[in-house]
Formats: C-alpha cells, structure tokens, sequence
C-alpha cells in the first residue's frame, strides 16, 4: 500500500503546482456547471490535488482556484437561465417530462426557501447543478444569487482542500516511520468522504419537506 501511495503522491506532486490548481479548479467549473456536474468528478480531483500541496500557500491558491471555478460554473448556469430559462422549461415538459417535473419541484423549492436554498444546494446532489439555472430563469438579482452562494463555495472548497492537505501532510509525516503509512491515509480520505455523505443526507433529509408538494 505505502508504495503505490508514493507512485501516485510522486505523480500528482510532479505536476507543476500552478497547473495542478488550475485543473482543480476548471473541475469545479465543469462540475458545477449545467449537468456537467452528473459526469465530471470534481469533488476527487480537488482531493487529489490537495493530496500533492506540501506549503500553505498552495493550499490557499487551491482553495481560491476552487471558489472561482464553482463561481464560475455556476454563474454560468445562472446566464443560462436567465436567457434560456422558459424555453428549456417548456422543451423539457414536451420531451422529458420527468425532468420537467424535477425542474418545477426544485421551483417550488426555491420559492419556499429563498436564498437559504441557494446555499444549501451546494451540498445537494444534482440540486447544486440546477438550482443556479432555475434561479436564472425565475428573475433572481445575480448579486442576491451571489451573496448567498459564495459563503457555500467558501466553506465547500475549504473543507475539501483542507482533509486533502491534512491527509497528505499526515502520510508523509509518517511513511518513514510507520509501516502501513498508506492506511492511515486512505483511512482518513475514506473517513471524510463519509462525513460529506452523512451532511448530505442528513441536509437532503432536512429539506425533503420543503421539495414535496
């Protein structure tokens, strides 16, 4: 395990550091853009960049990378809706109604919840993707759209780049004196992907009664 977590942490840290956070965050951009989000895993690569980071410094250039690249891909949704939002409504409703009816729900959603959704949806599945559309298209000023989604941004790149960091930080702390090293690493990873499950769910769980009808 300690030697193929070197191969890779030798990989990663290969890299140069401005194109390794430059990738983190045009993943975001992509993740968090108009269903792109549903193919690109943008979540593990920002891990996995954080993996290689050794000086603080790029731990804060991988945090901004991040935030920017969220801002980014979401503000391009929130164009999106905003000029296409009606016409993507009403081809969904004639060609995937299932969609459509998805799209209307989170509507709802975001009438009865206002902007506390705007920031909420960056820790729900598919909802982080559609909400800055639909807000688009429902009118909402962009800088309200803004105020509530950065401080989300903020705390999700943080979380990420910081378990990231803090696990790579950790193995190398010990891969000379602790035999198994490698364990102890993706033990760490694998215990904060589950506390990201866990908030997912238990927020996903807080807001399905505001989603039903």
């Amino acid at each position: 395990m300690d030697d193929l977590i070197d191969v890779a942490l030798e990989t990663i840290g290969s890299i140069d550091p401005w194109l390794r956070t430059l990738i983190a965050g045009l993943a975001i951009l992509l993740e968090t853009s108009v269903l792109l989000g549903l193919v690109v895993p943008g979540d593990t690569i920002v891990i996995i960049a954080a993996l290689a980071v050794e000086e603080w410094p790029w731990w804060l250039a991988l945090i901004g990378a991040t935030v920017v690249g969220a801002l980014c891909g979401e503000t391009i949704g929130f164009a999106i809706g905003r000029w296409l939002g009606p016409s993507i409504d009403r081809w969904l409703a004639r060609r995937w109604p299932r969609a459509s009816e998805r799209w209307r729900r989170t509507e709802r959603y975001l009438s009865r919840r206002g902007g506390i959704a705007i920031f909420l949806s960056r820790f729900l599945p598919v909802a982080h993707s559609l909400v800055p559309l639909i807000v688009g298209g429902a009118g909402m000023p962009y800088r309200r759209f803004l105020a509530w989604t950065l401080p989300a941004c903020v705390l999700w790149a943080s979380a990420y780049a910081t378990a990231g960091w803090l696990a790579g930080g950790t193995y190398r702390e010990l891969a000379d004196e602790l035999h198994g090293a490698g364990f102890v690493l993706v033990g760490a990873v694998v215990a904060f992907l589950l506390l990201v499950w866990l908030v997912k769910h238990l927020v996903s769980r807080g807001e399905a009664r505001h989603m039903e009808d």
